[in-house]
């Protein structure tokens, strides 16, 4: 049997039952931890929640495990999160304020929770005027400055872009509207396009350090649609909100649904082209085996951010912009993409490269997301005893 051979044989990336069950103990262990924050609620609508979430999260992982799919999986647990946090969100700040809307003194206070978009935005004002431009709390209170500094610079190191795939706020709404379609009605995008996110990247840092103003989150953010929104009391705060919907009905809706990608994601974002960058310190990436590799080009096809060309596959490997959401490593039918850990060889065991990337992956989608899973179930219980999603 030579080399190419063994390689396949060893493909799909399926187990015995038993043999998942036990590779998943640590998951168990770890998602419940994470889940119950190390201590037992009191309430029983809150067990119940929490039963739940331990159930959904490791049934999840266990088919990912046992099946050899990644994205198949990761997928449903990454647009219900997407879901659920805007449930949640927009649930907790109309008990909080009585509405999405953001008012002058709530600016004024700094107590807007601080999401990871913003980065980009607060670097350079931070680093050559000690100035944050944000009104949000540095540590304490909801998404705090701090907290999600130390999350990004923790999961960049880790995962890299695989951020935007496995813990990214609001990237499971154009994740989900790039599924609903079987097959794309616009099959053509511009490969000018994909540097896009990189203008847009270098135009909201220029124009924050200038006006020491978070300028993306004032006029460009799509998903101020599905979270908070300054209050229109103005012509200029009314045409920032027509800017918000529409971009979400662009970016995040229309265009997924007509093109089956992340066009959001792979051709505006800037943040996801910040996270390109760290796809170079992450010990994690996708690869190909050329000596597999039928140049079928499923993978560039497949591919939700546009990570996949003919140049990248003849050299082995994805685009720097891979979110190693493990799509192409699903869909290629020789199974000669892998995910590698750099610095090991290329056609070492590709079982124990998957396993080692999904076991810290699937555990940052269970800790950033398992607490809005909870609360969304708690509220559903109280809407049916109550009528009310409201908990207040």
């Amino acid at each position: 049997m030579n080399d190419l051979e063994k390689i396949k044989k060893s493909e799909p990336l399926k187990g015995s039952v038993l043999k998942s069950l036990l590779l998943i103990i640590p998951m168990l262990l770890l998602s419940f931890l994470m889940l119950s924050g190390g201590q037992i609620p009191s309430a029983p609508s809150k067990i119940f929640a929490l039963i739940m979430a331990f159930i959904f999260f490791n049934t999840l992982f266990f088919l990912m495990v046992h099946t050899g799919k990644t994205d198949k999986f990761r997928a449903i647990a990454f647009c219900l999160f997407a879901l659920c946090l805007t449930c949640s969100f927009i649930s907790h700040y109309i008990e909080a304020r009585g509405s999405m809307g953001i008012s002058d003194r709530t600016l004024l206070a700094c107590k807007l929770p601080f999401c990871h978009i913003v980065i980009p935005m607060t670097l350079i004002p931070m680093a050559f005027t000690r100035t944050i431009i944000f009104p949000g709390m540095i540590i304490g209170g909801y998404a705090s400055i701090a907290t999600m500094f130390v999350i990004w610079i923790g999961v960049s190191l880790a995962l890299g872009r695989g951020f935007c795939s496995w813990g990214c706020f609001f990237g499971g709404w154009d994740d989900f509207f790039s599924r609903l379609t079987k097959k794309p009605l616009i099959k053509k995008i511009s490969d000018k396009l994909h540097y896009l996110p990189y203008a847009v990247l270098l135009l909201i840092v220029i124009s924050s350090a200038a006006y020491l103003f978070p300028t993306y989150c004032a006029w460009l953010c799509p998903f101020k649609t599905v979270t908070e929104f300054q209050d229109v009391t103005s012509l200029k705060t009314l045409l920032e909100t027509v800017i918000f919907i529409s971009l979400f009905a662009g970016l995040v809706v229309i265009l997924p649904f007509l093109t089956k990608r992340r066009t959001q994601c792979g051709l505006f974002c800037p943040m996801g082209a910040l996270q390109s960058f760290t796809n170079k310190i992450s010990p994690f990436s996708v690869n190909i085996n050329k000596d597999l590799c039928v140049n079928c080009k499923r993978c560039i096809k497949v591919c939700p951010t546009f990570s996949m060309d003919e140049k990248s596959v003849s050299k082995g490997k994805t685009r720097i912009t891979c979110v190693k959401c493990g799509k192409c490593v699903d869909a290629c039918p020789e199974k000669a993409i892998f995910f590698h850990i750099k610095g090991t060889a290329l056609k070492g065991n590709y079982k124990i490269g998957r396993l080692l990337f999904i076991y810290p992956a699937f555990l940052f989608l269970v800790a950033f997301s398992g607490s809005d899973f909870q609360v969304v179930i708690v509220r559903l219980i109280n809407f049916v005893s109550t009528g009310s999603f409201l908990l207040k």
